[in-house]
């Protein structure tokens, strides 16, 4: 089984910054894309940040700048640093990754539960 724990949500100022950390977990023998997702009350999901294993970065057209996508591969762990934070960026943020298990042939997309990011004064 295969597992993604994220950690790093909370209620900031708007203009203020946090750090999402995500790591994979259980019978993982490669990881190939990496990113977040996050999907506000009433809203569809959508692309935050994405990376591949060779560090290739995409971003939704919203961030402009302001968030920046990290990996470690070793560690499975991938992070989402966010600054300048607006209310607008209020919402459940997902961690995924595409993962091929050991013994299998298929790879899978996982997801974590989500965390809570609030942007509010």
């Amino acid at each position: 089984q295969v597992q993604l724990v994220e950690s790093g949500g909370g209620l900031v100022q708007p203009g203020g910054s946090l750090r999402l950390s995500c790591v994979a977990s259980g019978n993982i023998f490669s990881i190939r894309n990496m990113g977040w997702h996050r999907q506000a009350p009433g809203q569809q999901r959508e692309l935050v940040a994405g990376t591949t294993a060779g560090g290739t970065t995409t971003y939704g057209d919203f961030v402009k700048g302001r968030f920046t996508i990290s990996r470690d591969n070793a560690k499975r762990t991938v992070n989402l640093e966010m600054n300048s934070l607006k209310p607008e960026d209020t919402a459940v943020y997902y961690c995924h990754a595409l993962i091929l298990s050991a013994g299998s042939i298929q790879w899978n997309n996982y997801w974590g539960q989500g965390t809570q990011v609030t942007v509010s004064s």
